[in-house]
């Protein structure tokens, strides 16, 4: 009766302290699986991302199963745009299951994610707050994700339909960053918790969404033009997201936050990210320059990656361990 107790004690621990933002563990773990396999480095990115798979297969666990315990607050998580982090991290985990030739895993996770996206699309429009903050912009990144896997699976099938099925959500993404963008605060750079890194890593998914379409668009398309077309945007999206990086690495410097937060993972993903766009369109282009950027900063989000993990770890320890404390201090009998 003990052990089930502190069991049942402890998940009730780790239900309470699940945010809304908790896909971005798997949005972050999972781009950096790309930029390592994008690099070649093919044993560390399939490490990160079998981590990757066991961080969504227990979200997608405890999830319903918080939202079975407190209904009211699960709802009310499902009206912010930190919601679609569970868009994004699971066509991320589709978009890495392409790159091992395991189309039929990510068909079946672009539909999840397609299904997720849906339910979630009308809820945080219609509780859509101002001024905006980094959280906001994964309203973009998880329209563009699902863009960017439709063209990954479409090139991996060579299926024309899905590369043109996946225009519709690229141009979404961006219209949705320029909502977010007009309105976002400034200030945010100074006092968001991580998430703020999140300004330039919905451009940077939506450089690299271009990139792909570009180069599914190179062996589905008959028309050089349209192929063309999405080389040049991939270049211009990718210059502006570069802009974004002196900013934020300023920010880092200026007001330093080191201690951990979940919205940490939302600097993963950006970082990481960074890395990958810049291989993709590296690639379109043809650009030396920009793939050897890309290099040596997926080395970079591989740092980060593991500052951030380590928090996890020691913050889910501490949590754990202040439950236990807490019904030792009790008296609750077995």
């Amino acid at each position: 009766m003990r052990r089930s107790r502190r069991a049942a004690d402890a998940l009730e621990t780790i239900l309470d302290a699940i945010p809304p933002a908790s896909g971005a563990v798997v949005m972050g773990t999972g781009i950096v699986s790309i930029g390592l396999s994008l690099d070649g480095q093919e044993t560390l990115s399939r490490v990160l991302l079998a981590l990757d798979a066991a961080a969504w297969v227990i979200l997608a666990i405890l999830l319903p199963a918080r939202a079975v315990r407190d209904r009211a607050r699960f709802r009310g998580d499902l009206r912010t745009p930190a919601a679609f982090t569970a868009v994004a991290g699971t066509a991320v985990l589709g978009t890495s299951l392409t790159l091992l030739g395991w189309n039929w895993a990510a068909s079946a996770l672009l539909l999840i994610a397609l299904g997720l996206w849906l339910g979630l699309i009308g809820p945080v429009l219609r509780h859509w707050s101002t001024p905006t903050v980094g959280a906001s912009f994964i309203l973009t990144v998880g329209t563009e994700s699902l863009a960017l896997l439709a063209a990954a699976v479409a090139l991996a099938e060579h299926a024309d339909w899905l590369l043109i099925a996946s225009l519709p959500p690229f141009v979404l993404g961006l219209g949705f960053y320029l909502f977010v963008a007009s309105r976002f605060d400034v200030g945010q750079l100074a006092t968001g918790r991580g998430d703020h890194w999140v300004t330039g890593g919905a451009l940077a998914i939506s450089t690299v969404t271009a990139g792909r379409i570009a180069l599914a668009g190179g062996q589905l398309w008959s028309s050089s033009g349209a192929v063309g077309v999405f080389k040049d945007i991939a270049l211009v999206l990718w210059a502006l997201t570069l802009l974004w990086l002196p900013v934020l690495l300023f920010a880092e410097v200026r007001w330093p936050r080191g201690r951990y937060s979940v919205r940490r993972w939302s600097t993963v993903f950006p970082v990481g990210m960074y890395a990958a766009c810049s291989f993709v369109v590296g690639k379109v282009a043809s650009a030396q320059a920009i793939t050897d950027f890309a290099r040596v900063w997926v080395w970079v989000s591989l740092a980060v990656w593991a500052l951030v993990a380590t928090g996890l770890v020691r913050a889910t320890a501490r949590a754990l361990g202040h439950a236990l404390e807490r019904q030792a201090s009790s008296g609750r009998p077995a």
